[in-house]
């Protein structure tokens, strides 16, 4: 496994693309611009969340479409589309097609469970089968199997002018490798490392076999890898907040430091019925958050990375956070950026 004086070598980002309700475009355009300046930056890839009925970004895979004609090197994901508001079928047309135009960039990641406020929305979702959904692992097994080409139909061949295959179409080479699940327990992490897939691990985890954050998400790291058919090899990305205050300005970093503060006391002790651990948010220089990096027992067992940016900040707070994390942070951290 990776220990402190190994190099970085995949170095990320995470937004949520925030808009404003009354012009949602200036803030997609945003996102647009972040993904814009993460390659000229180096970074190896640029991640949006998935967030529905919110002032965030709804459909990350349109906007990755849009992405992918802006940028041409940068890899494109998703951490993570909740499978529960998606049809299988569908999504991997979506996929597939995204990864096509994109050039085989696409990094799509997904999550089991129900929906968010289902009781509320799932009339809407599913008005005449909320009942009979699948909305566990299977849901995201049926995703994967139409990834890699399983048949989706039984019938192939003509009809008059028309053709037609049983598999997705366009088939996208490559993808289904690029495929990670968002886990935070132990068995999640163990179901992805069963089905090959890779394995997203964030700042959020159950308090299951104790409650130190590092040393829970370190367990399912491992766990994930044990029954990974790539066993060592198999690919893990670690997705903290991490705010480096480099070149930030004295306002900035107060505004930091107080964001920081505030949200320090939900990671004293495992939330809610299900204990979740959240990981304390990384505020300081360069120098001192890699040092804090190198200490902690998830990061040492991975080598890639996809810090996730404070979604209440402007645009101007995440151009100085993502400059730092490139020129400052990912070196200390042993990372080069791609040409």
């Amino acid at each position: 496994m990776p220990l402190p004086s190994e190099p970085l070598r995949k170095l990320g980002f995470l937004t949520i693309g925030l808009f404003d309700r009354a012009d949602p475009r200036p803030g997609h355009e945003a996102t647009l611009a972040l993904f814009e300046l993460g390659e000229r930056l180096g970074f190896d890839s640029a991640w949006v969340r998935h967030r529905h009925l919110q002032y965030g970004i709804s459909s990350p895979v349109a906007v990755l479409a849009a992405a992918s004609q802006r940028t041409r090197r940068i890899e494109l994901g998703t951490a993570v589309t909740p499978m529960g508001w998606e049809n299988p079928l569908r999504l991997a047309e979506d996929l597939a097609t995204v990864d096509v135009l994109s050039g085989g960039r696409l990094n799509p990641g997904v999550s089991a469970g129900l929906p968010m406020h289902w009781d509320g929305v799932k009339d809407a979702l599913y008005p005449h089968a909320a009942g009979a959904e699948d909305f566990g692992h299977g849901r995201v097994r049926r995703l994967l199997d139409f990834v890699r080409g399983e048949a989706a139909s039984d019938f192939v061949g003509t009809e008059g002018i028309e053709e037609f295959s049983d598999r997705v179409q366009p088939h996208a080479q490559g993808l289904a490798a690029r495929m990670w699940y968002g886990a935070g327990s132990l068995g999640s992490a163990r179901w992805a490392g069963e089905n090959g897939m890779n394995l997203l691990t964030s700042s959020v985890v159950k308090a299951e076999q104790g409650e130190d954050f590092a040393e829970v998400q370190r367990s399912h790291i491992r766990a994930f890898r044990e029954v990974h058919p790539e066993g060592g090899r198999a690919r893990v990305s670690q997705g903290l907040v991490v705010i480096p205050t480099d070149s930030a300005t004295p306002a900035q970093r107060a505004r930091y430091e107080e964001y920081a503060r505030s949200r320090l006391p939900r990671t004293t002790a495992p939330q809610g019925p299900a204990r979740l651990l959240f990981a304390p948010d990384l505020v300081g220089s360069s120098a001192e958050i890699a040092e804090r990096l190198h200490a902690h027992a998830g990061f040492r067992e991975v080598d890639e990375v996809a810090f996730a940016l404070p979604f209440t900040f402007g645009h101007d707070d995440h151009v100085q956070i993502l400059t730092d994390i490139a020129t400052r942070l990912g070196p200390a951290l042993g990372w080069k950026p791609a040409g």
